[in-house]
């Protein structure tokens, strides 16, 4: 299965902010906000990465994230030209995805929950194994503000609604998707809508439509962050503060996350570690890679 990360938009939520940064390139608490994105997608496995950018912070990303090899993955790279709608990531993504699986979560969503990895993973297998589409839905408050699932008396999706004035469910369809090798065909046939992009709740209405799309509740355990907003993000930073001092991890911990999943070796962690100085993110990596390397004991399902 093939990743992609969307990582375009303007970011106008956020100004003056993002007028001269990308969004997905703002702090959240002690790492980039792309790296939350980066972890959930080498969680679930995958290793053959796309980031979509804006064509002015291109450079940025790949000075940022390189080829992807130090984590023991593969960076490739495309941009945006304007934010036509999160559906148009696969017809940038197309020679990327060829006819296989994809993974595509936004470069501004931040997952956390206990066995996270695993859900990922056999979401993955899933998706390899039956085909369809394998969406994630998180009950939220605003309802309304979201594109929102609803489910019959069985747990299965039966409609997709997009922001609707009286909600039928709370249960929002979150930023992260897991599609087969028909998307690409189903993104090519989408039309514009009303306000002039090529949206993503149509093309899982499609799967809908074929009874080919299923939906995880990721449920009370997890938390799911969208930081599209100066409170949202930090909101954001401050629950990853909270939850890494209380607990002693550091969430979206790229190299701790390919070491434990095999991408790397625990002495290629250690030195990573070594060479990023005196932060905590570095003093933590150091910290856990030793660890590792005296007597592995963690299961790659208790972290992100």
């Amino acid at each position: 299965m093939k990743g992609i990360v969307l990582a375009g938009g303007s970011g106008t939520r956020l100004h003056p902010v993002t007028r001269g940064v990308s969004k997905q390139l703002l702090p959240v608490y002690d790492k980039p906000m792309v790296y939350y994105p980066i972890s959930i997608l080498m969680l679930a496995g995958i290793r053959d990465i796309l980031m979509i950018t804006t064509p002015d912070d291109h450079d940025q990303f790949v000075r940022l994230l390189g080829d992807g090899s130090q984590w023991g993955v593969s960076f490739s790279y495309a941009v945006q030209p304007s934010p036509d709608g999160i559906a148009q990531a696969f017809l940038i993504g197309a020679d990327h995805i060829g006819t296989g699986d994809v993974a595509l979560v936004l470069g501004d969503n931040i997952f956390h929950g206990h066995g996270m990895g695993g859900r990922l993973a056999e979401a993955a297998e899933s998706t390899e194994r039956d085909g369809g589409c394998t969406l994630f839905g998180y009950r939220v408050g605003d309802p309304e503000r979201y594109g929102v699932a609803v489910l019959d008396g069985d747990g299965r999706v039966v409609d997709i609604e997009e922001k609707p004035a009286h909600p039928r469910s709370n249960l929002a369809i979150t930023g992260l998707y897991f599609y087969d090798g028909q998307v690409v065909d189903i993104a090519r046939s989408l039309k514009p809508s009303d306000r002039g992009e090529l949206e993503i709740t149509d093309l899982n209405r499609v799967y809908l439509q074929r009874g080919e799309a299923r939906l995880i509740d990721l449920g009370r355990g997890t938390a799911w962050l969208d930081t599209g907003t100066q409170d949202a993000l930090l909101e954001a930073g401050q629950f990853v503060q909270v939850l890494q001092h209380r607990q002693g991890i550091t969430v979206a911990c790229l190299e701790e996350i390919a070491m434990r999943r095999g991408f790397i070796t625990p002495e290629r962690a250690l030195e990573l570690g070594e060479q990023m100085g005196k932060s905590s993110y570095a003093v933590y990596l150091r910290r856990t890679a030793a660890e590792f390397i005296s007597g592995p004991d963690g299961d790659v399902a208790r972290w992100q």
